[in-house]
């Protein structure tokens, strides 16, 4: 007689197919509780959006309020009343004309006394018998450089100490301007400079100066010293830059034979 018997093991596992079957296919309560999870993970995401866009601003309106407190706190913007003395010359009489109209300079400066160094920018003025210019005072140098934004040429000329105030005294200068304690209207000083050679080495005038005159053609200048009375005009090629650091206007003339 034989006996059949049944291994137990297949019973087992015919039994747990249904369930794994089941278990593949989402029940109606778990999609229930799935949606809260979602949806928190959306809130989520967008509060973190919302954090990082506050924090940005936050950086640029302490950025703001550093460059104008720490860098831009010795920059001004300033303007003189000056009378232009147009003197003209009469060869044959040898008489002078009166003085000319009064007129108004502005100027971007910036004083940096610890490096002892004046920067000006000079606008395009209103009248076109002056060229708009950057202008750097080196007192640490002793130079000072004269950018023609009309011409983009750079010239250098050893420092002018009875023109140019200190940085010191140029700042206090400026900030009784501001303060309304002290309504310049000067007068205008010429000087004119002669070009003579052309500079290639530039790391010898300093950090400021260099970066100025920086990839553009750059010259050394010479002052001419005026003879007093009346001189025949030489054929000179000359730009005149009207600028201030002073108590008077100076009208600095460049010319090239």
């Amino acid at each position: 007689m034989v006996k059949v018997t049944f291994n137990s093991s297949f019973g087992q596992k015919d039994l747990k197919k249904p369930c794994a079957d089941e278990a593949l296919i989402p029940t109606e309560r778990d999609l229930e509780e799935a949606r809260p999870v979602r949806h928190q993970s959306r809130a989520w995401c967008w509060c973190m959006r919302l954090g990082l866009a506050v924090m940005l601003s936050g950086v640029v309106i302490v950025g703001a309020y550093l460059y104008k407190s720490y860098i831009m706190r010795d920059v001004f913007f300033c303007g003189v009343d000056y009378r232009a003395e147009d003197y003209m010359v009469q060869e044959d009489e040898g008489q002078e004309g009166l003085p000319s109209q009064l007129r108004h300079i502005q100027e971007r400066i910036r004083v940096l006394e610890d490096q002892e160094v004046e920067l000006i920018s000079v606008p395009v003025p209103d009248f076109s018998d002056s060229d708009p210019a950057d202008i750097v005072h080196d007192f640490h140098r002793r130079l000072t450089a004269y950018l023609d934004l009309s011409l983009n040429k750079c010239y250098v000329i050893p420092l002018n100490t009875s023109i140019v105030m200190p940085p010191k005294d140029f700042l206090e200068l400026l900030v009784n301007i501001k303060a309304g304690t002290y309504l310049p209207q000067s007068y205008l000083v010429h000087e004119q400079m002669i070009v003579t050679e052309r500079l290639d080495n530039m790391e010898e005038l300093g950090f400021f100066i260099n970066s100025l005159c920086r990839g553009r053609d750059t010259y050394r200048l010479e002052r001419r010293e005026t003879i007093p009375g009346i001189q025949k005009r030489e054929a000179l090629n000359c730009h005149k830059i009207r600028h201030f650091e002073n108590k008077f206007v100076v009208e600095t003339e460049i010319c090239e034979a």
